[in-house]
Order: structure tokens, then C-alpha cells, then sequence
């Protein structure tokens, strides 16, 4: 069953964000940590996708063994970054072999030391061509039961300026062909459902998931800053500077993350998306804080 088609069941949905790993180390902590996601029973989980092939090949085997060795739904990203056409295809065909039938596309941050984004030569400048892309190389091996998302910005959707062109661009995207949206990260539930209720007053229904980062850390905190462009909210930097011990900083951002996740389910909300930093503990106790653990 494809993502578009557990959407369709009309019930809130349980998925992680995990990366490739970099080394021998994060390799094992990766692994203990879907052995102890998969037991949570998640609908999918997505696997981010290294910009200028630094992690592309890492990503492809990741989305294997989540698929074969914990029988969990993968969702493999793809960006735009550094890559012709010619190359794009040649990774979607080796998805497609490989059975995967649910990606996430983007179109991607610029490369580490470069300021602004710019496409390859031969590429694709926009997440809605790479939409198209998908579905055409899908069509062209006889696979009509693709399911493909794309990202959504409710932090970004908050200022006037950014508002329509959001808007504009996640239309666009629906008119690629994409099925559902997963947004970047944000803290406040009042963001998504204006984001939510603007897309549907114009006419764009994809469903939106929203994305949840439990911050264990003040470190944490301002690293997701420095990532995302998303100031942490001031009462959960404060508690998470208060915080006497790694226990209770990790306690402080679960609360503040549960909290969060339950004002958006609450709010219609198809389902949490939860960024784990390959780390389980974090996103089991906000798993169960939110009483979402599959029987």
C-alpha cells in the first residue's frame, strides 16, 4: 500500500525521517535505531538524500534494507542538486527496480559552501519538474501506482510576503502530479492550519503532514536553526538551557513536541512525521506520549 493510498484511509499516520549514515559508527546507531522504530509498527519512513552525491548511494541502501530486513514502507527522497536529467532518471530506474514506489521530491538546498542554489547544466530547476520526471519514467516502465509527496512550508507561509508564491509553487506541484505534502519544520499549530485552510480555499487538497523535531538539546536547538531558518520557540530554548541534564532536556523538547503533535492531530492533521536524527530514544517517547504505537 503507497502512502497516497494509507491517505486515503482517512486515519493519522505514524512515519520517521532518518539520514544515511557517514561512518562505521553512525552504520550501527542507524540500525539499532530502525530495529527499534520498526517495533513501533510506522506507516513509512522517509531517508533524506546527500546533495552532490555525498550520501546518494548510502541512501539507496538504506531504503533497501528498511524494505527487506524490517518489512517497513520506504519513502526515498530525491533532490534536484547537481544531477542532469540523464542521472535522475538513471536513480529513479534503480528505485523502481528495487520496488520502491513512494518518493518525496525536491528540489533542494544549495550544496555545502555554496550560497545560492543553482541547477545543474543538464537538470532540472524546479520539485515540480522532478515530479513530472518521476511519473514519466514511471509510466514508461508500466507502473501506474506511483505516489509521490513534496514539501510544504508553514513557517515560510506565516510571512505576507512569502504567502502566495508558497502557495503558488505547492499548486504547481499538485499539478505535476503530486500526491501529499510533508511540511519542513515549524512550532506553531496555528502555522499549519493557516497553511492548510489558504491551500484549500484555492483549491489545492493534497493532504499536508506535518513534520515534528523533538529538540533534546539547546545544541540541538540551535543547530535546526542554523538548518531550517525556523527560530526556536523562547519557552523551549529556555527549558532546554535549564535543563540540568541531558534527561531533562531530553524530557523538556519530547513535552513540548508532544504537545505539539497532539494540537495537530487534533487539528485534522493526516498523520506526524517525526525527525529523529537516527537517535530512537526521543521519538519512542514522543511516539508514546501521543498514544499513536500501532497494537
Amino acid at each position: 500500500m503507497t502512502i497516497r493510498d494509507l491517505l486515503a484511509l482517512q486515519r493519522p499516520t505514524l512515519s520517521y525521517e532518518l539520514f544515511p549514515p557517514r561512518s562505521p559508527a553512525a552504520e550501527s546507531t542507524l540500525e539499532e535505531t530502525m530495529r527499534m522504530l520498526a517495533a513501533t509498527r510506522p506507516d513509512f519512513m522517509s531517508i533524506t538524500y546527500g546533495a552532490s552525491g555525498s550520501t546518494r548511494g548510502t541512501s539507496r541502501g538504506v531504503v533497501h534494507r528498511l524494505a527487506v530486513e524490517h518489512t517497513v514502507p520506504p519513502l526515498a527522497h530525491l533532490t534536484c542538486v547537481d544531477q542532469s536529467r540523464a542521472e535522475l532518471i538513471e536513480v529513479i530506474e534503480a528505485y523502481l527496480e528495487d520496488g520502491v514506489l513512494d518518493f518525496l521530491a525536491l528540489r533542494g538546498d544549495p550544496p555545502q559552501g555554496q550560497a545560492d542554489w543553482r541547477p545543474h547544466p543538464d537538470g532540472l530547476l524546479y520539485a515540480s519538474q522532478l515530479v513530472e520526471l518521476l511519473r514519466e519514467v514511471a509510466h514508461a516502465h508500466g507502473i501506474t501506482d506511483l505516489s509521490v509527496g513534496v514539501t510544504a512550508f508553514p513557517a515560510q507561509h506565516a510571512v505576507e510576503r512569502y504567502r502566495q508564491l508558497g502557495l503558488d509553487v505547492l499548486r504547481a506541484k499538485r499539478d505535476a502530479g503530486a500526491d501529499f505534502a510533508i511540511t519542513q519544520v515549524f512550532y506553531e499549530v496555528d502555522q499549519y492550519v493557516a497553511l492548510v485552510e489558504d491551500a484549500r480555499a484555492q483549491g489545492i487538497g493534497l493532504p499536508i503532514i506535518p513534520e515534528v523535531m523533538p529538540l533534546v538539546s539547546e545544541r540541538r536547538a540551535v543547530r535546526a536553526e542554523e538548518l531550517t531558518g525556523v527560530e526556536t520557540p523562547a519557552d523551549l530554548f529556555a527549558a532546554l538551557e535549564a535543563a540540568p541534564d541531558e534527561d531533562a532536556a531530553r524530557a523538556a523538547g519530547v513535552r513540548h513536541a508532544a504537545q505539539l503533535s497532539r494540537d495537530l492531530l487534533d487539528a485534522g492533521a493526516p498523520g506526524i512525521h517525526i525527525i529523529t536524527f537516527n537517535q530512537h530514544r526521543a521519538a519512542l517517547e514522543l511516539v508514546d506520549a501521543m498514544g499513536l504505537v500501532r497494537d
